[in-house]
């Protein structure tokens, strides 16, 4: 069975799951390539109000396929951050729901996700030390505003792996859920992401990851949308609202 990325809609949440088990779901340059353009479709899909990221079987993500990096070192690095990228810009949430190893590339794509939650037992680590490769600026900048710049040192001096307790105090994960918990509170969660305000969703991403000029732009969103009489109005009438925002009016 060839490696791929799958994916599939469950009400208004996309997954796109890293499937190759055998390997770890370690990522080929084919896998990296078709992520951006998968991610686009799925963006520009009005039915999809967030997207979940995940690995098949019992793990995460390994990273980039070692033989890529052995084949052309440079591409495989420009792949992996075409994709980081993408996932980045993605605009409605993203979370990543991880089991097992999460390293290297795993660990990029998980902090390019907006939120994680992980299973206990879960290990991350960022391993480029162990082979002399120089991590990305752009995802050792991400990884130091998610954990703060000494546990980003931590993690890319040593290469160390570390478990979920430690993930969770220093930031890189949101959650840990005790060992076959993770798809039901993932499920509980996306489901609360859906029945919010994409409009307040989509502005917080953008103001949380440092866009600037973009106030008024909101502020005109805001006044066009009617989310706001909404969600007054279903307070205080004590009914679920009826967001309609799904994009620029």
């Amino acid at each position: 069975m060839e490696p791929e990325l799958r994916h599939h809609l469950t009400g208004a949440v996309a997954t796109v799951v890293i499937d190759r088990p055998a390997k770890r779901n370690a990522m080929t340059s084919a896998m990296w390539r078709a992520l951006p353009p998968l991610l686009d479709a799925l963006a520009a899909d009005p039915a999809v109000r967030a997207l979940v990221l995940t690995g098949a079987g019992g793990t995460f993500c390994a990273g980039a396929d070692i033989a890529t990096l052995r084949e052309a070192p440079e591409e495989a690095q420009r792949l992996a951050v075409a994709a980081e990228e993408a996932l980045a810009a993605f605009p409605k949430p993203t979370l990543a729901a991880i089991r097992g190893h999460c390293v290297g590339g795993g660990t990029q794509l998980a902090a390019a996700c907006d939120l994680r939650f992980a299973e206990e037992g879960a290990l991350f680590g960022v391993t480029p030390a162990r082979l002399g490769v120089v991590y990305p600026a752009s995802a050792t900048r991400r990884l130091a505003a998610l954990v703060g710049p000494a546990a980003t040192k931590y993690l890319l001096f040593s290469g160390e792996l570390i478990g979920t307790g430690r993930a969770l105090r220093t930031g890189l994960v949101d959650e840990v859920l005790p060992a076959g918990e993770l798809a039901e509170r993932v499920a509980e969660f996306t489901r609360v992401l859906v029945s919010r305000s994409a409009l307040t969703q989509a502005a917080a991403k953008e103001f949380a990851d440092g866009r600037t000029g973009r106030d008024a732009y909101w502020a005109a969103q805001a006044r066009g949308s009617g989310d706001t009489a909404e969600g007054v109005a279903a307070f205080l009438e004590r009914r679920a609202p009826r967001f309609t925002w799904n994009g620029p009016v």
